[in-house]
């Protein structure tokens, strides 16, 4: 039985890119990519299904990142808050601050 040929998401997406291109049949590129036609048929579904999803997902994760962003910003605010805060307390208690 011969073993399993594990494609990479960049190379189907060459394949499926190969197959919209309409420039080989579908059995041809299969043989070329040692897979079966049905395979690639299931691949060139999948992303036919899914392209519409690659524009709403790149705004998503833009305000994500924005989102993630903004809560790294609060958290090292609020860190230098609190060492501000041990700072004074220390100086306070150690005497370097003659106030």
């Amino acid at each position: 039985m011969p073993k399993k040929t594990h494609f990479t998401a960049n190379q189907k997406a060459q394949i499926v890119l190969e197959i919209l291109r309409e420039d080989k049949t579908i059995a041809q590129i299969a043989s070329e990519n040692s897979t079966h036609p049905n395979q690639l048929h299931r691949w060139k579904k999948q992303a036919l299904e899914n392209f519409s999803q690659l524009f709403e997902e790149d705004r998503k994760g833009e305000k994500a990142r924005e989102a993630e962003h903004e809560r790294q910003l609060n958290q090292l605010y609020a860190e230098i808050g609190r060492l501000s805060a041990q700072l004074s307390w220390l100086k306070k208690k150690s005497g370097l601050n003659p106030e």
